[in-house]
């Protein structure tokens, strides 16, 4: 329990490091980048006079050190701030002379929270479907190493591994969408909008996985415990499943930690071609509009995420093999 404990105050403090770091960067390159937020806000008719009233009225003049400081304290009190382009319907706001008071701006936190369910849901169902191609590949392949099965598995990686997710994605709504008209997959009006998305990131993902499970499952048979079990009359099924499974997954779960930022990599670009309204089309609208709240809101959000999976992931790898130590 203690050891459990140190743990936990462990990652959790490393986590507040990599999360001040992370908001902090981001912070600072976004109000470095050429363009003024207030004439963002306020419009090309504004005039200078009213541009630089405005910027110091909200502070934008100030050093970026007192700029962060005073965002990490409206954030830690659940402010992330709010859109410089969103109206709180969602909608773009018009440029017009004279700007849009704040108050009619969209909150970034509400925003986010309104993204997240569909992003929530485009993951999950990707997770699935990647389980579902690698874990019988990644075990065939494991358990007839250097036969035929590990071959399919290194060659379909190697394929899966080639094809690019944006010109998947974009085949995949022409053939599937457009021409056959089986699955819709432009937007989001149901589930069914998800699972071409869906798709095309468990095929990104699925590679990895597939070769790490087969890597892991063959190692595993080869160590002593296996034969030890099979000469104690252990079924092969028992084997399978409480020794060679079970310290084979102790590998792939930690390589899916690490492959988190290149999920929610993959979920920017699929979400943007498939106009799928999730946290990755809000993130790649707030670029190009230069809505700098928001982008620095889901900077914070998506390491958040990012610390908190790499726990959970250590926390289940402990006790599925309990001679890993905190």
């Amino acid at each position: 329990m203690v050891s459990l404990v140190s743990f936990l105050v462990r990652r959790i403090l490393q986590g507040v490091l990599i999360i001040l770091l992370v908001s902090f960067g981001i912070f600072a390159v976004l109000r470095m980048v050429p363009g003024d937020p207030a004439r963002l806000i306020l419009g090309p008719m504004a005039t200078d006079k009213v541009v630089e009233a405005t910027a110091r009225e909200m502070g934008l003049r100030d050093p970026i050190p007192i700029q962060y400081v005073r965002w990490l304290g409206a954030a830690l009190q659940g402010n992330l701030g709010q859109s410089y382009i969103r109206a709180l319907n969602g909608s773009q706001i018009a440029e017009s002379q004279g700007g849009v008071a704040q108050a009619e701006k969209a909150h970034v936190l509400n925003l986010i929270g309104s993204a997240l369910p569909y992003t929530l849901q485009l993951a999950a169902l990707a997770l699935l479907f990647a389980v579902i191609i690698a874990v019988p590949l990644g075990i065939a392949g494991g358990m007839r190493s250097g036969k035929w099965p590990d071959k399919v598995v290194l060659y379909l990686g190697s394929a899966f591994v080639s094809i690019p997710n944006f010109w998947l994605a974009i085949v995949l709504a022409l053939v599937v969408t457009a021409q056959l008209h089986l699955i819709p997959s432009i937007g989001y009006q149901g589930f069914s909008y998800t699972i071409l998305p869906a798709f095309v990131i468990a095929i990104e993902m699925s590679p990895i996985f597939m070769r790490s499970l087969s890597t892991s499952v063959a190692g595993a048979r080869r160590q002593s415990f296996v034969s030890l079990a099979e000469i104690r009359g252990l079924s092969r099924r028992r084997i399978f499943f409480g020794h060679v499974l079970r310290n084979a997954a102790v590998p792939v779960l930690n390589l899916f930690g690490v492959q988190i930022g290149a999920l929610l990599g993959g979920i920017l670009v699929v979400e943007f071609i498939f106009n799928y309204p999730g946290i990755g089309l809000l993130t790649v609208q707030a670029v190009l509009q230069r809505d700098f709240p928001v982008i620095q809101g889901i900077a914070v959000f998506s390491a958040v995420l990012f610390v908190l999976i790499n726990i959970l992931v250590d926390l289940a790898s402990t006790w599925i093999d309990p001679r890993l130590d905190f």
